[in-house]
């Protein structure tokens, strides 16, 4: 019953085999070999465009080094005030950014609010020195909070932002799970919705190490092979990085797991509100559930070895908040999350 992270999970035989089959051999470094050349062209293809992709080795370092790119002096990046970015990167987009500040924006569901993101860019005229500018709009698919944007959603904060000279940045750790949900074409809610830079996360999805910052205008990353390279992030055996991508991303497995990640999710939503006792203030839109139990309950499922996270509810609207005796907490799925891991674990909290 571990519903801590899907960063817990392995990863897939397929997964497996093409590291193992790419271990053959020898192959040229630093992303010269034929196997990173063929992981642009093959990501090209997915979002119907040509792409810029440069690998590293984590989602933060993909999500800071992307930020890096799009900035300038006195830079604000607005985002969602729960956003990896502004909550669990420990500085590292203001480190790598140079000092960016990063503004936090009220949500709904983990979906930033229209009308915070006019306030934000009221608050900061142009060309106000003192003030600093807003240079990055950065929107979490799927949301810190399990949920999903729209195309439309999307493309109408971008709008706004692009109409203030931001460029849109995307992290997508788990964007897997949103395209699995929303069975639209990547670039639908990328670059078509105005999406400049895409951090591209598998690691969640069933990659060993498998990220990569995507820039929609190769002109965008011109330059970003240094950046990449002074950050320390530039792969000497990239073949193993691009192995991963190829086997997620041949014959949609991506997209499969990141769907049987999502149903185990809705399989624990529809049974945990069957519970009596049991809240949930809104439905999941990916991988991730964020139910409210009883004290007694959550105290019991710890006790018997469950693993789950209690979470921040400062995001939740006023009347779904959890009173003295319940606690907030955050479930999550994976590509290897059983039925039978699901059931147990809602038998368990149906027991009190």
């Amino acid at each position: 019953m571990n519903f801590a992270s899907d960063n817990w999970a392995g990863v897939p035989p397929e997964v497996a085999h093409a590291l193992s089959a790419v271990n053959v051999g020898v192959s040229p470094g630093y992303g010269s070999d034929d196997w990173t050349a063929g992981v642009e062209r093959r990501i090209g293809e997915v979002f119907e465009r040509e792409v810029a992709v440069f690998f590293v080795a984590t989602g933060s370092a993909a999500n800071a080094l992307a930020l890096s790119a799009l900035v300038r002096p006195g830079a604000l990046v607005l985002a969602a005030d729960e956003a990896h970015i502004r909550t669990d990167e420990c500085n590292a987009p203001e480190f790598l950014t140079g000092g960016a500040k990063m503004v936090g924006l009220s949500t709904t569901a983990g979906r930033i609010d229209p009308a915070a993101l006019d306030a934000a860019l009221h608050r900061y005229p142009p060309n106000v020195v003192h003030f600093g500018r807003p240079d990055v709009l950065s929107l979490t698919q799927a949301t810190e909070l399990g949920t999903v944007y729209t195309a439309e959603e999307i493309a109408a904060l971008a709008a706004t932002a692009k109409a203030r000279d931001l460029a849109v940045h995307m992290d997508g750790a788990r964007f897997s799970n949103a395209v699995a949900r929303l069975g639209a074409s990547p670039a639908d809610f990328t670059w078509r919705a105005g999406v400049d830079v895409l951090s591209f996360g598998l690691t969640k999805t069933g990659a060993w190490a498998a990220e990569a910052v995507v820039f929609f205008d190769r002109e965008r990353g011109r330059e970003f092979g240094f950046t990449r390279k002074r950050a320390g992030h530039l792969f000497s055996k990239s073949r193993f990085v691009a192995a991963q991508f190829e086997a997620l991303l041949a014959d949609g497995l991506w997209l499969r797991l990141a769907a049987h990640a999502n149903a185990m999710a809705d399989r624990l939503a529809d049974g945990l509100s069957r519970i009596r006792g049991v809240r949930l203030p809104f439905a999941p839109g990916a991988n991730a559930v964020f139910p409210v139990l009883p004290k007694p309950t959550y105290e019991r499922l710890v006790a018997a070895g469950a693993k789950l996270y209690p979470w921040s509810a400062a995001t939740l609207a006023p009347g779904d908040r959890p009173g003295e005796d319940e606690t907030y907490v955050r479930l999550v799925t994976s590509f290897a999350t059983t039925a039978d891991e699901v059931d147990d674990f809602l038998e368990l909290v149906d027991r009190g």
